[in-house]
């Protein structure tokens, strides 16, 4: 593998999901990160300490050095806008779930990108886990039968910072969307009615009226079968995400995420995830997901939000 050869890719944003990226991406032999992004000082000053360069700006970063592509993982809010900073640049996109806070602003985010002419996809690691990819397969070959029920739960070890939480949309634009999208790529059907309900008390006061600590959602899908999305920020044991298919001839039970693996099937699946977006970039071709995917994961996690209220004694209620 020469340096030609190489893809690569420049991170916006260091926060917790930059670094898992930098992390998986550690000497990957296809795919370097070759700069960072970020307008938090302190944030550049630990980036540079590992051997990267950082820019306050994207802007900064172009006027160094031009790299093959972007990945987003600033804060949610941000995407729409770095996303049309990429597109002025001509740089293809891989902008973490969920591409906006709601399903308008995942629109706008493709169709700017369109327009533009650049690559466009959006990183929901979980179809690039092997284990999962295998059980699409089964499902889509008829080994499990019909799907009469699935069951997608993530809970992680603890909540985290409210700042974060404040501007992130919620728990099932936050979390759940990697349920929302997981179900209909393992199963080929669509989300036609959501029922949500909160749970328990909210922990922090700094978020009552804005999210909940705990969640479920019962969804209906196009095939007749029925779904359930279970949230959680409290997991004593760690992060953990689980999903379980019946179906009218066979049933599969998946660990997703196990805490006792720690963060390795994430990272392995992002290393692959970032290796499809080169190929993407490169023939156009990916097993991502794209800008329809993402409209419909944010409109189901609008719907379940929506049914969300919390009393004024902190506790998630109906």
């Amino acid at each position: 593998m020469t340096r030609n050869d190489e893809f690569r890719l420049a991170l916006v944003g260091a926060g917790r999901m930059g670094r898992h990226h930098m992390r998986a991406l550690a000497g990957h032999p296809t795919v370097r990160i070759t700069g960072v992004v970020d307008p938090v000082t302190a944030a550049r000053a630990a980036v540079v300490a590992t051997g990267l360069p950082a820019y306050p700006s994207v802007a900064d970063l172009l006027a160094d050095a031009v790299p093959d592509g972007l990945l987003v993982t600033a804060p949610t809010g941000r995407h729409g806008a770095l996303v049309a900073d990429a597109a002025k640049a001509g740089l293809p996109v891989l902008c973490e779930k969920p591409a906006g806070l709601d399903a308008a602003e995942a629109a706008e985010a493709g169709r700017v990108a369109a327009t533009a002419g650049i690559g466009f996809q959006v990183a929901y690691w979980r179809r690039y886990v092997p284990e999962l990819c295998r059980l699409r397969a089964r499902i889509a070959g008829g080994e499990l039968g019909e799907v009469l029920f699935v069951a997608a739960y993530q809970w992680d070890g603890e909540p985290p910072a409210a700042a974060f939480r404040t501007g992130s949309g919620g728990i099932f634009v936050d979390m759940g969307v990697h349920e929302f999208d997981q179900i209909r790529w393992l199963t080929g059907q669509d989300v036609v009615r959501v029922d949500a309900r909160p749970a328990g008390p909210v922990t922090d006061p700094a978020v009552r009226g804005v999210d909940v600590d705990s969640a479920q959602a019962l969804l209906g899908l196009s095939g007749g079968g029925t779904a359930l999305v279970s949230l959680g920020r409290h997991f004593p044991g760690g992060d953990m995400a689980v999903v379980e298919v019946f179906g009218t001839r066979g049933h599969e039970r998946l660990t997703v995420l196990d805490p006792a693996d720690g963060d390795a099937t994430m990272h392995a699946a992002l290393a692959r995830q970032a290796e499809d977006f080169a190929a993407l970039v490169r023939t156009g071709r990916s097993a991502g997901a794209g800008v329809a995917d993402a409209v419909a994961v944010l409109d189901a996690a609008r719907q379940a939000t929506a049914q969300l209220t919390l009393g004024h004694d902190g506790h998630a209620n109906r």
